[in-house]
């Protein structure tokens, strides 16, 4: 009972361990660069806003680790916060980029994640066609086939309950 007890302790707090790393990568403290969506495919448009220049601050944004070159935050009336976009280059490879922005006043530089991925979050692939396993359809591509499929089925079946008759009246196999 107290193993029982000890391994569950053990499991609970591996995963609340497990959450606490897996933080989302678009948090950070309040005044930290917010890159959203945190994750994106080449070719994504990508919104990034910092609280970290004040209600009327500016800024300059650096996404050049991705490729996409330079962009400008500017203020906004959402919580005076400083916003701007940029474009993920359609050639951009697979992997964590960081994302800074300095304030046009005081210099001050936040940064922020950004993930490239090949695959889209947002929307699930589905998959499509036929799987070649080799055994086909009751109606597959070959009618013949498939009669002669049937027909051996047929045979086996007749075959096997005159073997049991024959076997039930004592007559021997």
């Amino acid at each position: 009972m107290r193993s029982t007890a000890r391994l569950l302790t053990g499991s609970a707090l591996a995963v609340a361990a497990a959450g606490l790393v897996c933080a989302p990568a678009y948090a950070g403290d309040a005044d930290g660069l917010e890159v959203f969506p945190s994750s994106v495919v080449p070719g994504g448009q990508v919104t990034v806003n910092t609280a970290a220049c004040g209600d009327e601050g500016t800024a300059a944004g650096d996404a050049s680790a991705v490729g996409a070159g330079s962009f400008t935050l500017a203020p906004s009336t959402h919580e005076g916060d400083a916003i701007g976009q940029f474009r993920v280059p359609p050639s951009a490879q697979p992997g964590t980029y960081e994302i800074a922005a300095t304030c046009a006043e005081g210099r001050r530089r936040v940064t922020g994640d950004l993930v490239v991925t090949l695959t889209s979050q947002r929307q699930p692939v589905h998959p499509r066609g036929s799987v070649k396993t080799g055994v086909g359809g009751a109606l597959g591509p070959d009618p013949v086939q498939t009669a002669a499929g049937v027909a051996a089925l047929a045979v086996a079946a007749a075959g096997g309950t005159w073997l049991l008759h024959r076997r039930a009246r004592g007559d021997g196999i």
